[in-house]
């Protein structure tokens, strides 16, 4: 399969300098995007695709708010590029995933981030939900959507967007009891979502060992079970060892790792859109991430599951989709 990146400076204009989320992130990750690789520009969403997930009072609320440098809630700030940014976070995420429904891999270099935005709040920098709102577009298409989220934090917005439907699998690996404090592994849906929920919360210190265990054991046999017509995934890099946003030991070839595994055990190309990620090493880790999109696999050095994992695999090994 072919692969791309989509990126344009409109990510660079939300931008507040010394908080966490600013501008600099974004560039850090752009310094491992391969030279050869293929560039296309971002696409401007509209706040129709904003709606199929967010409540109209809030995106109103926010476009209306962000005419200036305020913040949205305690961690979420917004200046007068945020809206703009957005829009093209959520139009270029869908982007991707009609790239991948045509056998193309494509990342999504956006900003601001997306997955603790629920319906009708901005939440742990996010202002609108990326990959819920390009799963939302993508099911006026097609039938089924997976969304894997491996970043180091819970994915409670896209989690809470769909946590109803049949329609969608969510797979969320993250730090246990980090912020936002959910993402429990009885967190598994209601009604005909029932089961279209897994959460694989693992210990502080957890390795590329304890991340392969969930791949293997549970998330990868549930897509293939799923049977999904396109995978986001939600690719936050903030559980690399050098990132102090989280307690984590992974290494940057490990989201190679983790990258390769999704796609020789799904056989789909992947539409991956940018999330979290703050340490020194996040440039390394995408480079890591596109050398598996081109063919690359990695072999991690065997370590120790961590405690607890195997338990978390065990109780979602019992989860069945309805």
């Amino acid at each position: 399969m072919h692969s791309s990146v989509i990126y344009g400076d409109v990510f660079t204009r939300h931008d507040m300098e010394a908080h966490p989320e600013s501008g600099s992130r974004l560039r850090a990750a752009l310094s491992g995007v391969p030279e050869n690789m293929r560039w296309r520009p971002p696409v401007r969403g509209t706040e129709r695709d904003l709606e199929r997930v967010h409540r109209p009072q809030y995106v109103r609320w926010v476009q209306e708010i962000a005419r200036g440098t305020c913040f949205l809630d305690a961690n979420t700030y917004v200046t007068c590029h945020s809206f703009e940014a957005a829009l093209y976070a959520t139009g270029s995420t869908f982007a991707a995933v009609e790239r991948a429904l045509d056998g193309e891999h494509l990342f999504a270099l956006v900003r601001p981030p997306g997955h603790h935005a629920e319906p009708d709040r901005a939440m742990g920098f996010c202002i609108f939900n990326n990959a819920a709102v390009a799963a939302a577009k993508a099911l006026l298409s097609v039938d089924r959507v997976a969304i894997l989220d491996w970043d180091l934090h819970h994915g409670n917005g896209t989690q809470k967007a769909f946590y109803g439907s049949d329609r969608v699998l969510f797979c969320s690996v993250h730090e246990e009891n980090s912020f936002p404090k959910t993402g429990w592994v009885d967190e598994i849906g209601t009604g005909a979502g029932r089961g279209y929920t897994l959460n694989a919360p693992l210990a502080a210190g957890s390795t590329i060992a304890d991340y392969r265990y969930v791949f293997d054991e549970v998330f990868v046999p549930a897509l293939v079970r799923f049977r999904p017509d396109v995978l986001i995934v939600s690719a936050g890099q903030d559980a690399l060892s050098d990132d102090e946003h989280g307690r984590m030991n992974l290494e940057p070839e490990d989201y190679g790792v983790l990258a390769g595994m999704l796609i020789d055990g799904t056989d789909l190309a992947l539409a991956l859109t940018l999330e979290g990620g703050y340490g020194p090493s996040l440039g390394k880790a995408i480079a890591a991430i596109f050398s598996a999109l081109s063919g690359k696999r990695f072999v991690p050095a065997e370590k120790p599951l961590n405690r607890g994992t195997e338990r978390v695999a065990d109780l979602l090994k019992k989860v069945r989709f309805c």
